[in-house]
């Protein structure tokens, strides 16, 4: 899917102001601290839309809450000792048409998309595993999310791997809007897209794996890489049959740790 540039540098230009003036202050949880957040931008070249078999290099943003405390309350996803975090989840989804491929002739064209939601997860020293639901505005109004479960490696000084399973799915309002037929689409396909409903459920199946190396206290540089396959509904979709079910991607990126006290 394509994340345009403005989109990303405009969302990640409005997540970070509030957070700023954290810049001076030292990235551990000192007494005082608050808030400890990673932004930052990376490039990742992925499919041109989900089920293409063409590929396009796209900006994102990287923002990763790793601790907020609210009085008593607080989340907390980098720390060593076992314990359940909870963070916020979002994703662009650009849009799609026609002039994208030509095997999406006839398909009505869909708007970019904002998904917003939340996730959870436990993670210790050598193990992370999460759950995460979002919710769409714009270009589709379905749930999406995913499960996952990332062995926790430190192959060497200052370089942490994290690699495993994910499985993403989806209601039947996102499946069908993505991977779905209309008669009238299939007609205007000239026939060579069929009619598909597409239902909820699982929607793909897959492995990721990220290397984050620590270059300073506060700086990381990542390299990300991911294979999904397009299962069930999604699988069999007319669109994806012209397209590919193996859905590989590659990023990297850089971020900076800010720490803020909030009170």
């Amino acid at each position: 899917m394509r994340t345009p540039l403005i989109a990303s540098v405009a969302l990640l230009a409005v997540m970070a102001a509030p957070f700023a003036a954290a810049h001076a202050q030292d990235a551990g949880r000192q007494a005082g601290t608050d808030l400890v957040i990673d932004l930052g931008i990376g490039a990742r070249l992925q499919p041109k839309y989900e089920g293409a078999e063409s590929y396009l290099l796209s900006p994102f943003p990287i923002i990763k809450l790793s601790y907020l405390r609210l009085g008593s309350l607080y989340t907390l996803e980098d720390k060593p000792e076992a314990g359940v975090f909870f963070y916020p989840s979002f994703n662009f989804v650009g849009a799609r048409t026609a002039r994208d491929n030509a095997s999406l002739t006839g398909l009505n064209s869909v708007d970019w998309a904002v998904e917003l939601g939340a996730g959870v997860g436990f993670r210790n020293e050598y193990l992370r595993a999460f759950a995460e639901v979002r919710r769409g505005l714009h270009g589709h109004n379905g749930f999406v999310g995913e499960v996952g479960v990332d062995a926790i490696l430190h192959p060497m000084d200052k370089v942490t791997l994290l690699a495993g399973p994910r499985m993403g799915f989806a209601d039947g309002k996102y499946m069908d809007t993505y991977f779905g037929v209309s008669a009238a689409e299939s007609a205007a396909s000239g026939g060579a897209l069929a009619v598909h409903k597409a239902g909820g459920g699982i929607k793909d199946i897959g492995l990721e794996a990220t290397v984050n190396y620590a270059w300073t206290d506060t700086t990381t540089l990542s390299l990300e890489g991911g294979y999904r396959r397009l299962i069930a509904d999604a699988g069999s979709s007319p669109i994806v049959k012209r397209g590919s079910a193996d859905q590989f991607s590659i990023g990297v990126g850089v971020s900076h740790r800010f720490s803020l006290d909030l009170y």
